[in-house]
């Protein structure tokens, strides 16, 4: 699961990584598991049961919830929403409080029927009087982006419809999000067709399956401290959300998810920026939640209880990017992670609740690159 050179021949390596965009905060280590990875690859998303912590099930470990990966979770009304990739689709959960996710009955609203391969990571919102699940499947390089809907949360959704991107490259991670009265969506892809980086990009929407205009390439992973591991290099995860400030964030995941130094990363959008132009938009100098002490961005801390949290989910209401964080500065977050003491696998993910924190006056540095080296504005702290 990577992407692209798209700029790595148009302007030389050696300008601080490009899309990077921030400084280094961390030495690159070596890493020789890319192959276990790849072998991997067709269970990525699909915690498979195994005896010591079956999949789908809540566990006792810490503030874990859900046996899996890629949780994501909204608030519509008073009810909490998530879908989940597994049993050979993906299911719906509802209930009054997060926590209770973790035991509410399973509603499988879909199923592959049609033979589409691996799926991964679904993403709802509720835009449009909908509820629209994104969601990748396919084989290897064949992933791509696609969508059902329904009026009700767990039942009625709608036959597949491959999301329209331009390019038709492997895509995954896809989330929708509206900013300033503009569809957009923002994904993690190659930029070609195999498999060497991957990269986040963005797009304008004409409707909630269909892009208009080219796709644009918003990060990189040319940082050290977000190649620790990989080879290929990860992007992924993207979690649009905006500001008190009003600026849009794009907060997604870096290194290698089979490997505890994933992380939590941020790249925010100057003030009044093109959100299509790549140099309009600031990169964390490090991770921003994360358990890899040398990966971290200044003044922040590695976790405590788990390791390697990433592909988070912020629990907005009905998923708009826009809404204010339902108490003040700070709001619940679902991440998945593996509990400390455990041995960091994909099937020893779970799904954990914690809380996240917008920071005031959190200056991200570049160099090497057009515009101003300097931006001030609001990051993010996250909590266990």
């Amino acid at each position: 699961m990577r992407s692209s050179r798209w700029l790595a021949g148009a302007v030389p390596l050696g300008l601080v990584g490009l899309l990077a965009l921030g400084e280094a905060a961390g030495a690159a280590q070596p890493d020789d598991r890319p192959t276990a990875w790849r072998a991997q690859e067709a269970d990525r998303g699909v915690a498979e049961p195994t005896a010591a912590t079956p999949a789908d099930q809540p566990s006792a470990l810490g503030r874990s919830l859900v046996g899996g990966a890629d949780p994501t979770v909204i608030k519509v009304g008073d009810l909490y929403v998530s879908a989940k990739a597994v049993d050979g689709g993906i299911a719906v959960r509802t209930a009054t409080t997060p926590e209770a996710v973790a035991t509410a009955p399973k509603h499988q609203v879909w199923r592959d029927s049609a033979g589409l391969g691996e799926v991964w990571a679904p993403e709802i919102v509720h835009h449009d009087g909908q509820y629209r699940i994104y969601f990748a499947a396919g084989r290897g390089a064949a992933h791509r982006m696609y969508h059902i809907g329904s009026a009700n949360p767990t039942s009625g959704y709608s036959a597949a419809v491959k999301v329209s991107l331009p390019g038709d490259k492997w895509a995954i991670d896809g989330a929708p999000f509206t900013y300033k009265g503009q569809r957009w969506f923002v994904w993690s892809g190659w930029s070609g067709d195999t498999n060497v980086e991957q990269n986040l990009y963005i797009a304008r929407m004409s409707s909630p399956t269909a892009a208009t205009g080219g796709r644009y390439v918003i990060s990189q992973p040319r940082e050290p401290w977000e190649r620790v591991v990989g080879n290929p290099y990860i992007n992924e995860a993207p979690q649009p959300v905006v500001d008190p400030s009003g600026r849009l964030h794009v907060v997604y995941s870096a290194n290698g998810s089979w490997s505890d130094k994933y992380c939590i990363a941020d790249l925010r959008l100057r003030a009044d920026g093109n959100p299509t132009h790549v140099w309009d938009w600031y990169k964390s100098n490090g991770c921003l939640f994360g358990s890899h002490a040398p990966s971290m961005m200044s003044g922040w801390t590695p976790t405590v209880n788990v390791n390697g949290p990433g592909h988070h989910s912020f629990i907005l209401p009905r998923g708009d990017v826009n809404a204010a964080p339902p108490s003040g500065n700070r709001f619940p977050t679902f991440y998945h992670a593996v509990a400390k003491g455990t041995p960091y696998s994909w099937s020893n993910r779970h799904w954990y609740s914690g809380t996240a924190v917008w920071w005031n006056n959190t200056t991200y540095r570049r160099a090497n690159v057009p515009g101003s080296t300097t931006d001030v504005g609001y990051s993010l702290k996250f909590f266990e």
